[in-house]
Formats: C-alpha cells, sequence, structure tokens
C-alpha cells in the first residue's frame, strides 16, 4: 500500500524545519507553527490534568500547557534537565509548549527529501508521523503537530 502526500503538506519546494531529540530519536517540525524555543524552566503543576501534560506555564501574560512531547509519542517520560527546551508551538490557534530533550538543529531541504513512513502492520498508527528525512546522522521523524494536538486534552485544559 502506498503512502501518498496531501499537495498541500508538500508542493516540490524547499521547507524549513527545526529537529529535536526526544530520547535517542530525533524529531522534527516544520518551523512555521513554531513560536519560539525557550530554555528548561519549571511549570505549575495542574490537578487531575491529562498524564502528557506537565502543567502550565506564564509566557508574557498567557498561561500555556506545556506537553510532555515524549509522552505523547508514547515513549518514556522526559526528565528535564539544564540541556532541555520547551518548543512554543502555535496549533489550531491554541498555543503549546512541547517539552524536547534538546534543539539539534534548524533546516531547510527540499520536500523531495521527505520519504513515506514505511507501512508496518495495519494495526500501525502512524498519523502523527508526517513522513521520515534520511539525514547524514541518521534518521529524522517529520512529526505533523495538527493531527497530534487535534481535538486533544491540551484542548480542553485550554478551554
Amino acid at each position: 500500500m502506498a503512502t501518498t502526500f496531501n499537495s498541500t503538506t508538500f508542493s516540490g519546494e524547499m521547507l524549513e524545519i527545526i529537529a529535536f531529540r526526544l530520547h535517542d530519536q530525533e524529531f522534527c517540525v516544520k518551523t512555521t507553527t513554531i513560536r519560539e524555543i525557550r530554555g528548561w524552566a519549571p511549570s505549575t503543576p495542574i490537578p487531575h490534568s491529562p498524564p502528557e501534560i506537565i502543567g502550565v506555564m506564564n509566557l508574557r501574560g498567557s498561561v500555556i500547557p506545556i506537553i510532555d512531547l515524549a509522552y505523547k509519542l508514547g515513549m518514556k517520560s522526559t526528565q528535564a534537565n539544564e540541556r532541555s527546551a520547551i518548543v512554543v508551538a502555535e496549533v489550531h490557534t491554541m498555543v503549546i509548549g512541547m517539552l524536547v530533550d534538546r534543539v539539534s538543529d534548524i533546516l531547510t531541504i527540499p520536500s523531495s527529501q521527505v520519504q513515506p513512513v514505511p507501512e508496518v502492520t495495519a494495526s500501525f498508527d502512524k498519523s502523527f508521523c508526517e513522513g521520515v528525512i534520511a539525514n547524514e546522522n541518521g534518521m529524522i521523524c517529520f512529526l505533523n503537530l495538527a493531527k497530534m494536538f487535534k481535538g486533544t486534552e491540551a484542548d480542553d485544559l485550554a478551554a
């Protein structure tokens, strides 16, 4: 079964992406969704929040949820340290902070470099992964934040 890309997502042009690490894996997102990158700062926990929401923080007068992105992707939770970063993104008009181990690079690549995610099994959910990018350091999973945070608990917390 071949994977096809939405023509509005990959239209044969150059893509600007920001790459970051979660544990030993590399991920990336389009820079157009990113508002800023901040160093790690503790957040305020919210009682009874979903497990991927670490808490909330004040970003220039706005309270935003901080998401443990590794946990959201089904990985072990990230233990924040001085090298950790919060990638602030706007998704569906909501501003969120995503905890990552560290930001690796900002790259401009041809969209043709994004390869389809291989079919693994019928039950494999690849809805968060838009594709895979091969580079000299290994593979980078291209995340789709719009699909990842569509109708999620972060929306409920921000409401």
